[in-house]
């Protein structure tokens, strides 16, 4: 490796380092100034671009089609097992009467 890619690789790395660290100021910041009622997919979504960039730039799987196509396929599998167990979940609360979420407003 000439001195050119290295230079080249070593600003790509450090040009993800500072946007994993303004995704990490971001995680901080942004439940209390926007987004506050949509908090958790915002901090999910936040979440999968800092894990996508760690996994594709600093564990080198950028290049390699197979890996990719086999982490997307594993991330949707979970997400539909996920959507599976949380459907089955809700259907079948059984605190529905005394949960401040699935309960009626009380009149004070």
């Amino acid at each position: 490796m000439d001195i050119k890619q290295y230079q080249e690789e070593r600003t790509r790395y450090y040009k993800v380092l500072i946007g994993l660290l303004l995704l990490t100021a971001l995680t901080f910041v942004q439940p209390y100034y926007f987004l506050e009622n949509i908090t958790f997919t915002a901090q999910m979504g936040i979440a999968v671009v800092k894990a996508w960039l760690i996994l594709m730039y600093y564990m080198h799987l950028k290049g390699d089609k197979l890996i990719g196509t086999m982490t997307l396929f594993s991330l949707a599998l979970v997400a539909v097992f996920f959507i599976i167990v949380v459907a089955i979940d809700v259907t079948h609360f059984q605190f529905g009467s005394e949960s401040y979420i699935t309960s009626a407003p009380h009149a004070n």
